[in-house]
């Protein structure tokens, strides 16, 4: 009675057991190829919107918008939860969610200005926001993958922790930075060819963030996790570890995240990073990443958060009230969903 199930564990003699969920996980990495294609398609999609974005801009307020510091300033303002959204990317394409990276981004901004933490100077800012948003993603990792939780409520539990801790540190006040290499870096005279050092380090992340996910054995089984679990599991991979894992890298952009938002703002704020949770997701989801797990793409996500970024510039320079831009990163959510429903609709027929 025993005997197939402890073959099936340990990986034995007993083939039809081990080799079932095999080419179930080369199914979920083929459409990958497969749909390749298609991804492409969404990917120029996504770009073609962009240069529509950029044509109204350019029409309503030409020269305001096509400027080349207002074009500095949304790569700029696109980096920091563009580097949140990398590791968002990750999570959604294992199966999982993250709703507390705006407070990890937050609680890590603001442990990293105090002024204890300043007297290490940019180093000091640097490690500590690091290790903050790598501690609170392990907590995450921990509670979803070991403690069986449901990561909309761990995370949830996270977001309201973190945001009460990020509060109780500052205590409502705002944290000026004070180390002069940390402001230096948000300063014109610190552009490499016109680019900011933000948009430098977003696209550091984000070549980073591509490789890992599409040329590496972690990002395999990313998509498997995602894909199957129970599949992946069979398969032989540790899908607790690979959680765990997942939730670590999301935390590691948030703390990269906080930091270049302390070189952004000069100060360290418990607000910070409010509403990033629903913008990374939104940038994920309209991108092409699948909600329910199994497929993601960094490009699209990337260009995702680019199309957001520039929808809220436009409305800005031409003195829309945010309730519009709320009303218009709505629709394009609801419009991005059902893409996708009817995309899968058709890949299963």
């Amino acid at each position: 009675m025993t005997q197939p199930v402890s073959s099936a564990q340990q990986g034995g003699p007993d083939k039809g057991a081990a080799s079932s969920p095999v080419p179930d996980l080369r199914k979920k990495d083929g459409p990958a190829r497969t749909p390749g294609l298609r991804l492409d398609v969404r990917n120029l999609s996504l770009l073609g919107v962009l240069a529509v974005l950029v044509a109204v801009g350019g029409f309503t307020e030409p020269d305001a918008f096509l400027d080349t510091g207002n074009l500095q300033l949304i790569l700029t303002q696109s980096s920091v939860i563009g580097v949140v959204t990398v590791g968002m990317t990750f999570v959604i394409t294992s199966g999982g969610i993250d709703l507390s990276v705006g407070a990890m981004v937050a609680l890590a901004s603001v442990w990293a200005t105090t002024v204890a933490t300043q007297e290490y100077g940019f180093a000091g800012i640097l490690f500590t926001a690091v290790v903050v948003g790598l501690a609170t993603g392990l907590v995450n990792g921990l509670l979803i993958a070991y403690g069986r939780m449901v990561p909309f409520i761990a995370t949830l539990a996270m977001l309201a922790s973190a945001r009460g801790l990020a509060l109780q540190i500052t205590d409502g006040k705002t944290q000026i930075v004070t180390v002069k290499s940390v402001l230096d870096l948000g300063l014109p005279d610190s552009y490499v060819l016109g680019i900011p050092p933000l948009v430098m380090m977003f696209a550091a992340v984000t070549v980073v963030g591509w490789l890992v996910l599409n040329r590496t054995t972690f990002g395999r089984r990313t998509v498997a996790v995602g894909g199957n679990a129970e599949a992946a599991r069979l398969a032989g991979i540790d899908v607790r570890r690979q959680r765990l894992f997942l939730y670590l890298l999301s935390g590691l952009c948030c703390g990269i995240a906080a930091f270049m938002l302390i070189i952004l703002s000069g100060s360290g704020q418990n607000t910070n990073g409010n509403l990033y949770e629903l913008d990374a997701i939104a940038a994920a989801i309209i991108g092409g990443t699948l909600l329910s797990g199994g497929r993601g793409t960094i490009v699209g996500s990337v260009l995702g958060v680019l199309v957001f970024t520039t929808i809220t510039n436009i409305f800005a320079l031409n003195n829309l009230q945010s309730d519009v831009q709320q009303i218009a990163k709505g629709a394009i959510i609801v419009a991005a969903v059902l893409v996708q429903r009817r995309t899968s609709a058709h890949g299963e027929t």
